[in-house]
């Protein structure tokens, strides 16, 4: 990570941290929506790459707030709003994860913390491996967008295939999560539901699963078997 990138994520951890009690009002302070803004016109020149850091962190801190459409301005496009929901899902992932296994190292069953049995342990390496993809699929989609100057088109295989990624494995966590928190996971008291909430309704916000799917399936047989070889290792 960049010295510029890491300056801007501890920003964003303090402002977010504030939004938790006071809502917008400390990101629209912070000048957040000047992040994509190039230098040159007074803004932060950043570039997806910093949105993608900023979002995951917005995803784990404040999932209830539209942080990505305040930032990103104007009026959203699908591809980029689903972009925007991949960011925020990895953090919110990341954080219901480390919440899991938080819960389970403390909790007591059987005389030994619930961490120490296997079957938990496999449930929660399952968790893992899902927000690392999420998290590897939104990199990569934020690099097309840079590559592509943010232009959604030119970046929409990997958008499509970071989205659809994303939708799948928010199934799993989420059930993942609430099974190995029991009971108390699913109680308004207890913030789990604060992150599993917002993560099943991305699923389904700018494009589920069976939309996606549909495009990606599409793009790939327009290009045919050599073609999307080809296409796949230009990309990468």
């Amino acid at each position: 990570m960049s010295e510029q990138r890491a300056l801007l994520c501890d920003t964003a951890e303090a402002v977010f941290a504030e939004a938790v009690v006071e809502g917008m009002a400390p990101i629209e302070a912070a000048g957040f929506d000047q992040l994509l803004v190039p230098e040159a016109e007074g803004g932060f020149g950043g570039d997806w790459g910093d949105l993608f850091a900023v979002l995951r962190i917005a995803g784990a801190k404040v999932p209830h707030l539209a942080v990505g459409e305040r930032i990103v301005g104007g009026e959203i496009s699908r591809p980029i709003g689903a972009f925007i929901l991949v960011a925020q899902a990895a953090g919110a992932m990341d954080a219901a994860l480390a919440m899991s296994i938080d819960y389970v190292n403390t909790r007591q069953q059987f005389g030994k913390a619930l961490g120490k049995f296997q079957a938990v342990q496999q449930v929660l390496a399952i968790f893992a491996v899902e927000a690392a993809a999420v998290n590897v699929a939104g990199a990569a989609a934020a690099a097309a967008l840079d590559k592509a100057g943010g232009d959604a088109e030119q970046a929409l295989f990997e958008i499509a295939a970071a989205k659809l990624r994303t939708n799948k494995a928010i199934g799993q966590a989420t059930s993942i999560a609430h099974q190995v928190h029991g009971a108390i996971g699913f109680t308004r008291e207890y913030d789990l539901h604060k992150l599993t909430g917002p993560l099943l309704d991305w699923r389904s916000d700018h494009g589920n699963d069976a939309y996606w799917a549909d495009l990606l399936g599409a793009m790939a047989a327009d290009l045919g078997g050599v073609g999307l070889w080809h296409e796949v290792t230009r990309r990468g």
